[in-house]
């Protein structure tokens, strides 16, 4: 796939994936099986890893859009009403009459890690014929991010296939990383960038060591492997050249959508053609100003507050 991105089109990223509320719950610690905790406090804000990776674009000067599903109920108003805040376009998120929006439940502890438990809703009732082709085929980059049921999993695989002049990214998330690698081989070998954790990819390929396994992606037909490495950083590589990039020193508040921060900081790099270093060390700024608050968005920069030299 060529990397060039200067071709115009109507909106630079779209994002595909769950739309969540999330309510977070910090706790003492979080408990392991016949363990007992307490609750120090609760936030609710919006969510969904997809959701949080087009806000983070949409402040960092993208004009990105949205493909999902909620419900017509109070928690799909508010998720619907913070993309419109955020000037994320949200002509294809459908809102479904029947059923109750996705909410997960968040508990983080005082040092910032995190447990998620997910209730999907209508997400998994999102059908490839609810998904307008030529909104998709109006942006450079499409970012897909995993969903707990099939429908829009096999909408996602569809779309992969069809839309061959749109570059696809994925973060595959826990969720995904449990089909292994034969699971995901129609997402993986039509799409541009790969944005696993490490856990993940080792899920995926069944290697240990990240580098072995992001060859793997590459042999497979993907262009770009980043590899979220947490506290450690990340690893970058497009099969010819590779880094090894260190994070920044933040003191970290709450882990929740680091990784969806570090996707937003990644794309926003390529679409800025920027070198794959320049896009690990974009993902990891963004992804530090986001532990740095409570919630997923809360700390995610404006285009004004990256570094001269990132911008």
């Amino acid at each position: 796939m060529s990397r060039d991105m200067e071709t115009p089109f109507e909106l630079e990223a779209i994002c595909f994936g769950a739309l969540n509320l999330d309510r977070l719950y910090l706790v003492d610690h979080i408990s392991c099986v016949d363990e007992e905790s307490y609750i120090l406090g609760v936030i609710e804000v919006p969510g969904g890893s997809a959701a949080n990776t087009a806000v983070g674009l949409a402040r960092l000067g993208i004009k990105t859009g949205y493909i999902g599903k909620v419900a017509d109920d109070k928690e799909g108003s508010i998720l619907l009403e913070a993309f419109k805040k955020e000037g994320v376009d949200v002509r294809g998120v459908v809102v479904s009459k029947e059923g109750r929006s996705g909410v997960v439940m968040g508990y983080v502890d005082l040092r910032g890690n995190r447990a998620l438990y997910v209730a999907p809703g209508v997400n998994d009732d999102l059908h490839l014929s609810e998904i307008d082709f030529s909104y998709v085929s109006a942006a450079k980059i499409v970012h897909l991010t995993s969903f707990v049921g099939d429908k829009p999993f096999e909408a996602q695989k569809t779309l992969v296939k069809s839309c061959r002049n749109v570059k696809f990214s994925l973060d595959p998330g826990s969720l995904y990383a449990r089909r292994g690698f034969n699971g995901l081989k129609d997402l993986i070998e039509n799409c541009y960038v790969v944005l696993p954790n490490d856990k993940e990819l080792k899920q995926i390929t069944g290697l240990k060591d990240y580098a072995e396994g992001s060859k793997r992606l590459i042999d497979a037909g993907v262009s770009i492997v980043a590899v979220k490495l947490g506290s450690r950083g990340c690893y970058v590589t497009d099969g010819d050249e590779e880094y090894r990039i260190k994070p920044f020193a933040v003191n970290v508040v709450d882990t929740t959508g680091a990784g969806d921060a570090f996707n937003a900081g990644f794309i926003y790099g390529l679409l800025r053609g920027k070198s794959i270093r320049e896009c690990g060390i974009l993902g990891n700024y963004v992804a530090s100003r986001c532990i740095s608050d409570r919630g997923a968005r809360n700390g995610l920069p404006k285009i004004a507050d990256l570094p001269p030299e990132l911008m």
